[in-house]
């Protein structure tokens, strides 16, 4: 008898998209993969920013480029596509939040939020998926979700439905794709410290709530999220797919 061997968590020789990647989750999830061996392209709307992360990451000694990508902008973001070789590994982070009471919700909110978090993420993951089955490729696609894709929040009636949204369209995914090798998941975290929930976690009342929702008992880091992005990503994953990796601190366990 022979003992199993425990699969790799290296990623050598894989080339990863990751968008929303100039800071936040979107970086951290960036300088994982990189770090699991990765060549990294990171994109993002805004390029100073991106430019300078990428900057650190190849100082650091980690493979890396920045491109400037806006997942709203579909024929863009597929034109990039199509210009090159499949990724094996996508990973959306991009996403915009503009809470409020659901009485005081714009329009102009509600359509900014869906298009970013939801159109974005649905157009950006057919075009890796379309360049992965062209290529026969097995890849990873992974969607930055929310636990707000499990449970509601106070003023995140439109954050909840457009991560709810993302959940479901994972699963569809995972299932039209999976006959391909193509994997679709979602990691779903809890409030992490990041410039997108600074304005939140500023307020002492609200800062004090998530806490005591939290089991674990503090705020997640960007670190916290790190560690499941390169799990996901590679072959010590490969028979995981349509489902929603959790990072909460035990917020959706009850």
């Amino acid at each position: 008898m022979s003992l199993p061997q425990t699969p790799s968590f290296r990623l050598d020789g894989k080339k990863a998209l990751v968008t929303g990647a100039s800071r936040g989750i979107g970086l951290g999830c960036a300088v994982a993969l990189a770090e699991a061996g990765a060549h990294v392209v990171a994109a993002a709307r805004s390029l100073p920013a991106l430019e300078d992360a990428v900057s650190q990451m190849t100082d650091a000694g980690l493979s890396a480029e920045a491109v400037r990508l806006d997942v709203d902008e579909v024929e863009s973001l597929a034109a990039f596509m199509a210009s090159r070789p499949a990724f094996d590994v996508f990973l959306n982070s991009a996403g915009i939040a503009r809470h409020s009471p659901a009485l005081e919700t714009t329009p102009q909110d509600f359509d900014a939020v869906m298009s970013t978090n939801l159109r974005g993420a649905f157009f950006s993951s057919r075009e890796a998926a379309r360049r992965m089955i062209a290529d026969g490729v097995t890849g990873s696609i992974i969607n930055i979700s929310s636990q707000m894709a499990h449970v509601g929040g106070i003023d995140r009636a439109v954050y909840a439905a457009s991560k709810h949204a993302v959940e479901g369209m994972t699963k569809s995914m995972a299932i039209e794709w999976g006959g391909h090798g193509v994997r679709v998941n979602t990691i779903c975290p809890t409030f992490i410290r990041t410039p997108l929930a600074e304005q939140t976690l500023a307020n002492p009342e609200r800062a004090a709530w998530i806490k005591s929702k939290i089991k674990l008992g503090r705020i997640g880091e960007i670190e916290d999220v790190m560690g499941a992005a390169v799990f996901l990503a590679g072959d010590a994953a490969s028979m995981i797919t349509g489902t929603a990796l959790m990072i909460d601190g035990g917020w959706t366990a009850g």
